[in-house]
Parts: C-alpha cells; structure tokens; sequence
C-alpha cells in the first residue's frame, strides 16, 4: 500500500511537472481555425459543410489564400470553445483535420543604438568561406515580415515572393524584422556601403506571412509550400511559436522531400525547448550565441536544438540595414534574437549547397559535422556546436578541386613564380625548351623530306621533353606516378620506373626509337610520330649530354657524355633513312 502511494505521489507530481513545463503544455495562442477538407470531397458536399458551419458557429469559412483551393484549407474564426464544437461536430468525416491556427511572432528581443562591428560574421570564419564560394546559384525564401529593398540591398539579386498577409504578389515589410534577416543572408556586398550579408551572391525570396501582430501557421505552411515550388533552395523562419501542427508538419515535409533545407529560430524564451517550427525533426533549430561565444541570455535551448550560431546579446548585437521608425527609414541598426542566429545558418546552407551538395539531409549533416563542438554542454545550449563556415564549405567540397583550390595550389608549390622555373625548382625549364627547340630544329634540318603535322608534332614532344610541366605536379590527395609519367619524355621513362635521377641505358638510347620506326613506319599517321619521336630523342639526349651526363651504371661524366652523343648520333641516322624511305 505504501508503494502504491508513493507511485501515486510521483505520478501526480509528474503530471503537474509536465502540464507546468512550456516546453510541452504550451500550445500557444490563436483565434481562427484551420478546417482542412478532404481533398474528394464533392463540391456539393462541400459547400454544405461550410454552411453548417456557418449555421453552427456563425463564421463563414474562408479559403486561406488564392493557394489553398486545390487542398481545401479554410480558416474560420474561433477559440478554444469553437474549436471543441467543430471537433465534436458530424465534420470529422469530411475533414482530413481541424487544428488551431496558432499565431506566431518574430523572434527578436527589443534592439538597441546600431552596433557597428560585424563580429558575428568573423565568427562563424566567414572570409575563409569566401575564397571558395558566396552563394551563387542558390535561392533563400526568408519567410517573415516580408523584405523592403534597402540601399545595401540594392545589388542583392530577388526573386518574385508573395505576401500571403494581404494576399499580393508584393511582399514589401512594414515591420523592419524580415529586412534585417535578409541582410544577414545576403547584404549587398563589396559596394563601399553599409555591411555584409554571409551569401550576398545568392537570391532572396521574399515571403511576407507577419504583420505587426504576427501571423498565422496558414499563411506560414502556404508560404512554405510556395517557396518549394517556386525552387527555393533553402528557407529560412526566424519565427516561431507555441503549437504542433499537421498543416506546418505536411508543409515542412513537402518542401523537405523537394530538396528544400528548412532553418529555423528556436526561440526567446530561455526555455529548455525548441518553439515551433524548430523544433520539427526536418527543421534545422538554431540556438543563439553571444559575441563572447556563449549561450545568448535569451536563447532556447535542450530538446530540439540542432546547432548555434551569433545571435547577438547586449554586449554586442547584429547589425544589418533595414527599415525603423514610423515613416520605414533605412536604418543600420542592431537587433538580437535567435531571429538573428538563424539566418547565420541560412546563409552558410547557401554556401554548401553553392558548392554542389542538393541534398537537405547532406547539408543538415555537413552543417552539424562542420560545427565547432563544444565540449561541456550537459543542458544542450549549443546543439552540435557553433556555426563554421569555412570548416562547412571545406567539407562540403571534400573530395573536389574548385578552380580557386587550384590557383591557390599552383601559388604556394611556386609555379605562378617566373624564379621556380628559371633557377630550377622542381623543373628546370631553359633545359627543356631546349630539347624541344632543338627536336624542332633538327626536322626542320630535314625539311626537304619531312611535312610538319599533328603526328609529327606529338613525336617530336614526346620524344623531347614530354609535357615536363606535369612531372613536379603534387596534386592534393591523387597520386604522383601518373603526372611524373606523362610529364617524362622517352629517355627519362625509365627514371619513373626505376624511381631515380639516372638515365637508364635501355631507354636514354637508339633501343626505342628503332622499335618504334620498325614498327609504324608503314602506317599512314603513326610513321610521322615514330619520326619525330626519334628526332625528340636526338635532342633530349644531346642537351642532357652537356647539362647532366649520368646514366645508371655508367655514372657521372665523360662515359655517360660519349654515350649519350653517340646514341643521339644513331637515332637522328635512323630518322634521316626513314625520312629517305617515306619520300622514295
């Protein structure tokens, strides 16, 4: 009996537990309803239901927007008691579901005098993400207040959005909230003006669904939908409130199995929870950071938190240009929120996906893999970790060489220095110019029986000097002997063999080039390639005669010199009978 009651207590005191913590009994706050009709329904059907509801509860239903006739969502107003007629109602089996239409706000706290350093971009190593890609080719829906074109928005590219608050095409913010998010994403950058955007080579989708009084999951879902459809790459919510609902759950996975990567603010509240949207497992929820790199007072935390990023506190706020005061003025202004965070996570998904990377659970992976891990963080303040930019585009390119990748790699191993050539680096050059001149210089000897062509040209390179350039390439992770092959001419072949300086005796002579004229010298395109590889020969082993005479076995001067001249001898002998014979 004793345990009986004490399982009792605990339960009682659990239940209490639960219905007190926000995190889960919250489930916010509306006054209209979502009554979203079975798409077969009949339109007869249909519109008797709709005046029964009429008659019921004395609203009319609406549709939501010009976008939810074809899945039949309409909104009637109503509270908790409206919404228990409607659910009690013969309804039920004319409706997939009838859930509150929850309202949610933007996420900021209130701002303070404009912050003048961006040190939340510094952060995340923005810069070093830069040097690979700035979000080309990539479109953000910002779903919010809407965005006003601002002077530092001015070269940021847009595409058409819509205002589902005032149902028109023209999504223009009367709030300030929405402008100073897409600024984070995008600000016009590089133009001697105002701040930077983390992608400001990628588009913005405006997408008005808050007013002053924030909005509807309705207006949300549809927005949400419309940017899946519209190609949206990634959308960024910094908004959120109190609720679960099916509308926003079928909204968000439509737009996920779409290829969509769906970022969200996890709330003010400093409440051991994710608010809604975050919180949907196919949502990426951001907690905010400070300028310092702790949890932000104000951010959400534990249960469905993903990854954090700068959000901002008092010490030091994200300042973006957008729109203030009674008459909407541009304004560089501050603001702090884990509205603000999210959008450092938005931008930075641009980033990856700019690389290449379409697939919203790669990106989720990469952004969470990249985050720079905290190591203490029993209450889960920051998720995976803390936004990294640079650490998130150099994984998302892992196993890709990008043309800056190259360039960069071409600057630190010398190459693009005159010097490294000329003093003999990794290749000496005059050497080998020399032997390719010289190969050119001897069939032009032999112009009265040769006729310059392609075939003719490939001999006397590869014969020569092979393409040298290739033989000092040390190219990332690829391995070395493929470019030491290609970049060796026939005498030094068996250096790549043998894995020596030495000239091998077998191919720095006449050995090759006889097979190579014994071969081909009756077929009608290779013949002129056997010739001019024989000739390429004569002059590599000319000049290496006099600049470095060492051949295996036979070491270092004189011997090596006498062998090397008199092989060269013999090769340019047989290239003048084979030329003899072509021309009989």
């Amino acid at each position: 009996m004793k345990k009986l009651l004490l399982l009792s207590v605990f339960l009682i005191g659990l239940g209490f537990a639960l219905f007190n913590f926000k995190g889960l009994a919250n489930q916010g706050e509306f006054d209209s309803i979502i009554i979203n009709f079975r798409q077969d329904i009949p339109t007869t059907a249909l519109e008797k239901n709709i005046e029964f509801i009429t008659s019921k509860i004395q609203e009319i239903p609406i549709l939501n927007s010009i976008f939810s006739e074809e899945e039949k969502v309409y909104i009637v107003q109503g509270d908790k008691k409206t919404l228990k007629k409607l659910k009690r109602s013969p309804l039920k089996q004319e409706v997939e579901y009838i859930e509150p239409n929850y309202i949610y706000h933007s996420l900021e706290v209130p701002n303070d005098p404009a912050y003048t350093q961006q040190w939340n971009l510094r952060s995340i190593n923005i810069e070093q993400a830069w040097e690979d890609t700035k979000g080309e080719g990539v479109t953000i829906a910002v779903i919010d207040t809407g965005v006003t074109k601002v002077p530092d928005l001015e070269q940021t590219q847009f595409v058409e959005g819509y205002d589902f608050v005032n149902n028109k095409v023209d999504a223009q913010d009367n709030v300030g909230h929405g402008t100073h998010v897409a600024g984070t994403i995008a600000q016009s950058t590089n133009n001697n003006y105002g701040v930077a955007g983390i992608a400001y080579q990628s588009k913005i989708m405006p997408l008005k669904v808050l007013g002053v009084n924030g909005g509807t999951i309705a207006d949300i879902a549809e927005a949400i939908k419309f940017a899946a459809d519209n190609k949206a790459d990634v959308i960024n919510m910094s908004l959120g409130g109190g609720g679960d609902s099916q509308l926003m759950r079928d909204a968000i996975k439509y737009a996920h199995d779409k290829g969509v990567v769906i970022i969200a603010a996890a709330g003010n509240e400093n409440r051991n929870s994710a608010s809604f949207p975050a919180r949907y497992p196919l949502v990426i929820s951001v907690s905010a950071t400070d300028s310092i790199g702790e949890k932000a007072p104000y951010s959400n935390f534990g249960a469905g938190v993903d990854i954090s990023a700068p959000g901002g506190s008092e010490t030091g706020k994200i300042i973006q240009e957008t729109i203030t005061g009674e008459n909407k003025q541009p304004t560089f202004i501050g603001f702090q929120g884990t509205s603000m965070a999210a959008p450092h996570v938005a931008g930075v998904a641009a980033l990856i996906k700019s690389t290449g990377i379409q697939n919203p659970d790669e990106v989720r992976e990469i952004l969470i893999k990249s985050a720079r891990k905290i190591e203490k963080d029993p209450l889960n303040h920051y998720g995976a970790g803390q936004l990294d930019a640079a650490q998130g585009v150099k994984l998302a390119l892992k196993g890709q060489i990008s043309p800056r990748d190259f360039l960069r790699w071409l600057k630190n191993s010398g190459y693009l220095n005159p010097g490294f050539w000329i003093d003999g680096g990794t290749i000496t050059l005059l050497p080998k110019l020399g032997m390719v001149l010289g190969s050119y210089l001897l069939a032009w000897f032999l112009r009265n029986y040769l006729t310059f062509n392609l075939s003719l040209a490939t001999g006397l390179v590869t014969g020569s000097s092979g393409l040298f350039f290739l033989q000092g390439l040390y190219l990332f992770d690829l391995p070395q002997w493929p470019f030491r092959l290609m970049g060796s001419s026939v005498p030094e072949l068996g250096n790549v063999v043998m894995g020596t300086n030495s000239l091998n005796p077998f191919f720095a002579s006449a050995l090759i080039p006889f097979i190579l004229l014994a071969l081909f010298l009756s077929h009608q395109q290779l013949k002129w390639v056997a010739i001019g590889c024989t000739l390429g020969v004569t002059s590599c082993l000319i000049v290496t005669a006099f600049i470095n005479p060492l051949v295996w076995g036979l070491g270092y001067g004189l011997i090596s010199q006498i062998f090397l001249l008199l092989n060269a001898g013999i090769c340019f002998y047989l290239a003048y009978l084979a030329s003899k014979t072509i021309n009989n």
